[in-house]
């Protein structure tokens, strides 16, 4: 199981004016700080798929960078089936994989020569490399476009290889900030099919969406975060009942509006 326990995570205001613009409208702003995250417990089993949702600016990609490590806490713990990351940081980060919103991946080179440059970042040797490489080519359907000039490729074509990029050492947990966000239908369906994939592995899988369709198509437990808070965890069944709705959106909706009463 992944685990993050009462994670809390600040940031300075860069000028007294930034804080004085942000401190009659938000409430995360006290003196000269920004609190992105106040007291953030969620967690995700293996072969379990677990959604954040909320508005823009509610929190999420700070979360899943802290969850990732490309973020540090100020305060809280990540733990890794019971124990926490930092006895072992670097063997942790070799346990879960890492989608974040810009690819990091190098225009100059074709998308199969990215993935061989990082499988060999990762430690796989070339055969295993080349094994992986091949099989995660045919499961997101790259065939097409792999040994194209990376910045050739349009914005789904990228995100596939992102993708493949971010699961190339097989960990058992995947972080996916918007995966499917500014896709064409095609693309997505290959990305939320890839996730049934992983999800099937016995991977656990944790994805921040304002897709709710794909919520209901993949997701176990969802956790609303607004205003640097969860404001929600359980299943859809369980928000829905909480909510007195019967419908996923409105259920969704009625919980954030009250956030921000």
């Amino acid at each position: 199981m992944l685990e993050l326990d009462n994670i809390n995570k600040r940031f300075r205001l860069k000028d007294a004016k930034q804080s004085n613009q942000l401190c009659a409208d938000d409430p995360r702003v006290s003196g000269r700080f920004f609190y992105a995250l106040k007291n953030v417990s969620i967690n995700c089993k293996a072969a379990e798929v677990v959604a954040l949702l909320g508005a823009n600016g509610a929190g999420k990609t700070t979360l899943l960078r802290v969850l990732s490590t490309a973020l540090a806490a100020d305060s809280g713990q990540i733990k890794l089936n019971g124990q926490e990351i930092k006895q072992n940081k670097l063997k942790y980060r070799k346990s879960i994989g890492f989608l974040s919103g810009t690819t990091g991946l190098y225009a100059r080179l074709s998308g199969y020569e990215n993935l061989q440059y990082f499988s060999n970042l990762y430690g796989l040797d070339k055969a295993q490399g080349k094994v992986r490489i091949d099989t995660l080519i045919k499961k997101l359907n790259m065939q097409d476009f792999i040994h194209r000039r990376f910045d050739d490729y349009s914005t789904g074509m990228k995100q596939k290889v992102a993708i493949a990029r971010a699961v190339l050492h097989n960990p058992d947990f995947v972080i996916l900030d918007e995966p499917t966000t500014g896709l064409d239908i095609r693309a997505r369906e290959v990305i939320l099919n890839f996730i049934e994939t992983l999800k099937n592995e016995g991977v656990g899988v944790i994805f921040s969406t304002h897709d709710l369709a794909e919520v209901e198509r993949l997701c176990q437990r969802i956790y609303i975060v607004e205003q640097g808070q969860v404001r929600f965890s359980g299943d859809i069944q369980q928000l829905m009942q909480h909510s007195q709705s019967d419908s996923l959106f409105d259920a969704v909706l009625q919980h954030m509006e009250v956030a921000h009463d």
